[in-house]
């Protein structure tokens, strides 16, 4: 008798796997690892799966690929491997339950074998023997609340730490997206290691652990996520210190600073009672197991800077880095301090995992990209350049002109109250664009858009927190400059708007990653780039290996806003912590303010590029030839198409199908833009770039039907009213009002009784009639 897979997988794999002491509680049927990369409508893409995953002692050990019993076992293998490698999981089965096949990714070979290995047979295949110490180290369960469990790739990050430290390894780095959970994943990793009483000296305590961080709010956001050890987690910052004489706590097992508050002070700043001029040198060298390093780009691998004095204090612990850009220039490599990653998860991955948010790429042109000066228009300074360039505005030149036409461009382009962030050149440009977008707004709220720079203090960091609150819609605009690139745990960021060049892919990688997180109801967010700073995506450095040799900080052919590090005179002061960067204010006279006369500045070109798979945004062209080559999958000719289009049923089965390879009806609006067909339907655009037809307008196509002999087969004037009301609904608003599911709303929106509108259509049916006229509008 034949047997499905699902028959094979009950009748004959379930009963073998079991023969070979696997448990229940050691197998996980269908495990889906991925949500599905996110698409438009709230729809999500592929979900990758495992048939079985064998678990043993909380370690993902194999993945059973299944198939029916009159299958070939090795169809699929290759999937396995794929998904296997993706896992980090090192032993594959697959099998028609008749037959089994082991590969074995550590030696890269495989064997038809007969029985399954036991769960300890494979756990020491994996691990060796391990003594009970170790075993209990790596071994330990994650720590599970409610439905918060790691992710797949947050498993894996945090087995492969827990991995290295049971082997002694000194220096550990992370690299994982921004918006991938990294708190969380330290958080379990201490975890795991706190409640297995792992420590340095292998005695039997908890470890000590220094969770350092060089912002307040990087710090606070760990402690939070701490919370579960709470009893166990102290801060330690200036309050605390101050609170206790000047005498740092002991009295917990997680410290959680951030570098200015316990670094050296000035002499004039010293505990004199105690003659110490650092807050961590109070502690033995020794006393901490581990230090975790958040940001670890931002200046801990800098081989001369307050960072490395804590690090190389605290030399004995286990340091481990965690960053999403990685940093390799003269001034530090983060590479050479720790090593390389032990493991990476990039944007990339996050996105076509469905963990990070897709988004699209608006670059705005303007005629004033590039200005031709002419001196009768300066009004304060000097310029010797007769050019100038897109890099010299704002630090160089103002021109209050261009500011106000990016303002509206901006709010042009955004729907009103969607979080948006704009990074501008400087805490001045910040402000005046803050000003712009004041005199262009529709919203009343004096708090729509607000500045949030260091020089903001306490007030600035209120406003961060109410934007982070997802129910609240004011501020809806932030404007900043280096402020907000890290730190910022925004999931409603729709909009995250360019208007300073950016020449670091550190930098860059950071102000993307302000818009990536997860957010019920955003399928996407957009970059709004009005400098060219998204040419960084077709960079082989994004999304790809560390920068070889550049530096994060600004540019220092001048001296505006020039970050320079130092700890605060002030050490109990939380918002001069906060900022950790003092700014050189330029003079007045070190810019040139430039009023044009007799010229009218424009947005001259807006492109829309979306992002495939790659993780590359798609140049028209290349996007053209993607599309082309998608829908030649659908279609071969213009009559295929037009019966597809003209039937409601089937054109929404094919955006539908369009969806699910990641071509959204928001992409397909915008094609019309580019082809200057706004009010065109898309199937016109599609026939275009298909079949080079000439593109028509809606209208056109209304008319042609008014002309035609099917409103006139109508003896009655309600009918014939009726089909009028639809073609002026889709004349005005497009296809969508031609939906199959739309006919019950135009009958209501036309105000015809709809038991007279039944008589007035006689012998034809109201439905058959809709589906007819739209054969006939694409005829």
């Amino acid at each position: 008798m034949k047997m499905t897979e699902s028959d094979t997988r009950s009748k004959l794999i379930d009963p073998k796997i079991k023969e070979s002491n696997w448990n229940e509680s050691n197998i996980v049927r269908e495990y889906y690892f991925t949500d599905g990369r996110k698409l438009i409508g709230g729809k999500r893409g592929k979900r990758y799966f495992v048939d079985y995953l064998l678990i043993y002692k909380n370690t993902n050990l194999a993945i059973i690929e299944a198939k029916a019993d009159t299958k070939d076992p090795l169809d699929g293998l290759q999937q396995s491997i794929n998904y296997a490698k993706k896992l980090k999981i090192d032993f594959i089965y697959s099998t028609n339950g008749l037959k089994i096949y082991e590969h074995s990714l550590i030696d890269g070979k495989g064997k038809f074998i007969k029985d399954y290995p036991t769960p300890q047979e494979l756990f020491e295949r994996k691990f060796g023997k391990v003594e009970k110490k170790k075993e209990n180290i790596i071994t330990y369960p994650f720590h599970i609340e409610g439905d918060m469990k790691p992710r797949f790739y947050q498993q894996i990050a945090i087995q492969k730490s827990i991995e290295a430290i049971a082997n002694e390894k000194d220096r550990v780095l992370l690299t994982l997206a921004t918006g991938t959970g990294k708190t969380f994943i330290s958080f379990q990793i201490v975890y795991r290691l706190f409640q297995s009483k792992w420590n340095r000296d292998k005695s039997n305590r908890r470890p000590k652990v220094l969770f350092l961080a060089d912002r307040n709010v990087l710090a606070d956001q760990a402690f939070n996520t701490f919370n579960p050890l709470e009893k166990d987690i102290i801060r330690l910052n200036g309050k605390e210190i101050k609170k206790r004489g000047g005498k740092v706590p002991t009295n917990a097992n997680i410290f959680f600073a951030i570098y200015q508050s316990i670094a050296e002070r000035k002499s004039d700043e010293a505990d004199l009672e105690n003659d110490v001029t650092a807050y961590y040198k109070q502690y033995p060298s020794n006393f901490f197991d581990l230090v975790v390093i958040d940001e670890c780009h931002r200046g801990s691998a800098n081989n001369d800077s307050s960072w490395r004095d804590i690090l190389n204090y605290f030399e004995s612990a286990v340091h481990l880095g965690l960053t999403a850009t990685p940093k390799r220039d003269d001034n530090g490599d983060t590479y050479e301090y720790f090593g390389k990653p032990i493991y990476e998860y990039s944007l990339k991955e996050g996105i076509n995992d469905g963990f990070l948010t897709p988004y699209k790429v608006k670059r705005v042109k303007t005629n004033i990209d590039e200005y031709k000066f002419d001196p009768n228009d300066i009004i304060e300074g000097e310029l010797e350049d007769n050019i100038v360039k897109l890099e010299q505005f704002e630090k160089q030149v103002i021109i209050p002109k261009r500011t106000k036409l990016i303002a509206k461009t901006i709010l042009e382009n955004i729907n009103p109250l969607d979080k948006t962030i704009v990074f501008c050149v400087n805490q001045k440009h910040a402000s005046d664009m803050k000003i712009a977008i004041d005199e262009y707004k529709k919203i009343k709220d004096n708090n729509y858009c607000v500045r949030v720079t260091s020089d903001e203090g306490d007030i600035g960091r209120e406003f961060l927190e109410d934007f982070q609150n997802n129910d609240k819609d004011i501020p809806t605009i932030l404007t900043s400059s280096k402020m907000l690139t890290t730190g910022v745990d925004a999931k409603n960021v729709r909009n995250v708007v360019l208007t300073a060049p950016i020449k670091s892919m550190t930098e860059f990688k950071q102000i993307i990653g302000r818009g990536t997180r997860v957010f019920e109801g955003k399928d996407f967010f957009t970059i709004i780039d009005f400098v060219g700073a998204t040419n960084l995506f077709y960079d082989k450095r994004w999304d790809g290996e560390a920068q070889d040799s550049e530096s994060i900080s600004i540019d220092k052919t001048t001296k505006d806003e020039e970050v320079t590090y130092k700890i605060p005179q002030d050490n109990f002061d939380s918002v001069k912590e906060e900022n950790n960067a003092t700014y050189n204010k330029s003079k007045t006279n070190d810019k040139v303010v430039i009023d044009i006369q007799g010229k009218r500045l424009k947005v001259i070109d807006i492109e829309t590029t979306y992002v495939g798979e790659d993780g590359i945004p798609l140049k028209t062209q290349d996007y053209l030839e993607l599309l082309i080559g998608i829908l030649g999958k659908f279609y071969n000719d213009e009559s295929t198409l037009r019966a597809i289009w003209s039937n409601p049923t089937n054109r929404k089965d094919l955006l539908n199908q369009l969806k699910e390879m990641n071509i959204d009806e928001s992409q397909l609006e915008d094609l019309k833009i580019i082809f200057e067909a706004q009010n065109s339907d898309i199937y016109d655009v599609l026939a275009h770039i298909s079949f080079n037809l000439d593109i028509k307008t809606r209208g056109e196509r209304v008319m042609a039907v008014e002309n035609s002999h099917f409103v006139e087969k109508y003896h009655n004037d309600k009918a014939k009213e009726f089909i009028e009301f639809i073609l002026n609904r889709y004349q005005k608003d497009g296809v969508k009002e031609l939906d199959d599911t739309n006919l019950s709303t135009l009958v209501k929106l036309s105000g015809i009784d709809r038991s007279e509108l039944k008589t007035s259509f006689g012998e034809y049916s109201i439905r058959d009639e809709y589906f007819g006229l739209q054969k006939e509008i694409y005829r």
